[in-house]
């Protein structure tokens, strides 16, 4: 297999015998290797809950999130130089529409004229796809909504979604909570978001101020990106009720039950 794998992979438009293009296989891999993103959505409102990574401590940490316009931004997981270059694309889209239509570009239709594009990085010969996958949220006469593209070009409608480096443990997360996201808070949201994401995390790497991004849009509520001492509510938060939950644990059985245990 390696040896057909040696063949194939030198072009992105070169099919291999088992009916594979390698180089889209590799940027797929990229996103998994990527830091994690979660992106929630409830019948009111969106989240993207990104953790950021820093190379070493003398530098920052990556931007994880950035914002299209008024109503919509994304959030990815992936090769970091790649991200600002879509940025500016769908940016620039947006800012066309507005101008010519005198409206917000929706939602649906702008993920649409992404996927296109990236598809189309698929079937050229001398490029390569993208390697970013995007999780993007906005507000448009439809609703709310959230999307995943991937660097295949194909892209997914849903309510809630992780990518990136140990994303499954994330995805298990919001699937054993996805009933409850529908009528969920704004807080409530959040709070999910970033119980998922923290179960990406290494045992010996907590959730911060620093490593953690939050957007946030609604039917009523434009676009907007948390960093730094804004995040410190949502965090907080997210410690008192681990911490509720711990001391719920070790309460000693009442009276009550105490006898009906000995009884048996």
């Amino acid at each position: 297999m390696s040896m057909f794998r040696g063949q194939y992979d030198n072009d992105v438009t070169t099919w291999s015998p088992q009916g594979r293009l390698h180089q889209v296989e590799y940027a797929m891999e990229a996103v998994n290797q990527g830091s994690a993103v979660v992106g929630l959505s409830s019948n009111t409102h969106a989240v993207l809950v990104a953790l950021k990574r820093s190379q070493h401590q003398l530098s920052d940490h990556q931007k994880k999130i950035y914002q299209l316009d008024d109503h919509v931004g994304f959030a990815f997981a992936g090769l970091t130089a790649d991200a600002p270059v879509i940025y500016n694309y769908l940016r620039k889209e947006c800012l066309d529409y507005r101008f010519l239509n005198d409206n917000s570009l929706s939602i649906s239709r702008m993920v649409r004229t992404l996927s296109s594009r990236a598809q189309s990085r698929t079937q050229r010969y001398g490029g390569r796809p993208y390697g970013v996958g995007l999780l993007v949220i906005g507000s448009d006469s439809s609703g709310v909504a959230l999307f995943q593209t991937c660097p295949s070009g194909i892209e997914y409608a849903c309510r809630a979604m992780a990518i990136g480096a140990r994303s499954q443990s994330a995805r298990t997360y919001l699937e054993r909570c996805l009933k409850q996201f529908e009528t969920s808070s704004l807080q409530d949201l959040v709070q999910h978001g970033l119980r998922a994401l923290k179960e990406t995390l290494p045992s010996d790497m907590e959730l911060t101020n620093q490593n953690v991004s939050i957007a946030i849009v609604g039917i009523d509520t434009q676009f907007s990106l948390n960093e730094g001492d804004k995040v410190d509510i949502y965090l907080a938060e997210l410690k008192a009720a681990a911490e509720a939950a711990a001391s719920d644990d070790r309460k000693p059985p009442d009276s009550a039950e105490a006898m009906e245990v000995e009884s048996t």
